[in-house]
């Protein structure tokens, strides 16, 4: 039985991220053959459209009308129509309006089909050399620094690889507060402007991160960055360092065993009970 046989059809269709001879043939065909497409920036799209000699019908569907729209969307698809959803680049939906007009389409029992096809967060995912098989994204970064702040320290022992974007106006002080908030030696990568000319993949120590950026202003002012951070790593117990064994020396100096251990735990970012076992055999010595 055909749940969808008396609708249109919704497809998902991604566009390039910045090449545009990053779309697939399938997208393309179905730019041509839908009866409308629902695009975030008419214009944008229209450069698109033109490059591949595709002529049809476009409604603005943004972030500031997507409610308004969406409703205009779900009656033509109820009278039979095929609509394309289309985002400014990449994969719809993706921190893109969309999520509104997915929900309602199941809500009426209206066939969805997406597309596979391009996503920056991916993209840079793949070449930034930090691990791929367990990651969280987390979109953009707050603007307000408090909150921005708060959620990095939330993070600060998440073990899955993060993924964040970013604007070319906060990215120094983001940089700053992941240093502050997680760690300056946390691994990090920086992707900007990916398949784009200027595309550039840097990764290092979030403190080297921050000196590259300000070395050179052209290796932050243009485009959306992407940032990649490391997942935490807890030390093994046989991974108690030099560095972490002088610290817990130099406050068991002045401080009881419990704040000792607390402290440098907390300098280092380790687990308490791997320098407990450390500590407690010094003590016995």
């Amino acid at each position: 039985m055909n749940l969808f046989k008396k609708s249109g059809v919704l497809y998902i269709v991604p566009t390039p991220i910045g090449n545009l001879s990053d779309i697939t043939y399938r997208a393309v065909d179905t730019l041509k053959s839908v009866n409308l497409i629902a695009a975030e920036n008419i214009y944008h799209t229209n450069i698109l459209l033109q490059h591949y000699n595709v002529k049809n019908i476009l409604i603005s569907f943004n972030k500031e009308n997507e409610k308004k729209q969406s409703h205009y969307v779900i009656k033509k698809l109820q009278e039979g129509k095929k609509i394309a959803l289309v985002s400014n680049a990449g994969t719809p939906v993706i921190n893109d309006p969309g999520y509104f007009l997915i929900k309602q389409c199941y809500i009426f029992n209206i066939q969805i089909i997406p597309l596979p096809g391009p996503c920056s967060a991916i993209t840079a995912l793949s070449a930034s050399g930090i691990s791929t098989n367990r990651f969280c994204y987390e979109g953009f970064l707050p603007s307000k620094k408090k909150t921005r702040r708060d959620l990095l320290y939330s993070l600060r022992e998440e073990k899955r690889t993060i993924i964040f974007y970013e604007s070319k106006h906060r990215i120094l002080q983001s940089i700053k507060d992941i240093i502050e908030k997680i760690d300056q030696n946390r691994y990090l990568v920086i992707a900007r402007e990916i398949t784009k000319k200027w595309e550039s993949i840097y990764g290092a120590k979030a403190n080297i991160i921050l000196s590259w950026l300000k070395k050179d202003i052209n290796r932050y002012n243009k485009g959306e960055m992407i940032i990649i951070i490391d997942g935490f790593k807890e030390l093994k117990k046989k991974d108690i360092s030099e560095e972490i064994k002088n610290t817990f020396i130099m406050l068991r100096n002045f401080l009881s065993l419990k704040q000792s251990v607390l402290i440098t735990s907390k300098i280092h970012k380790i687990q308490k009970n791997n320098l407990y076992e450390y500590a407690i055999k010094k003590e016995d010595q």
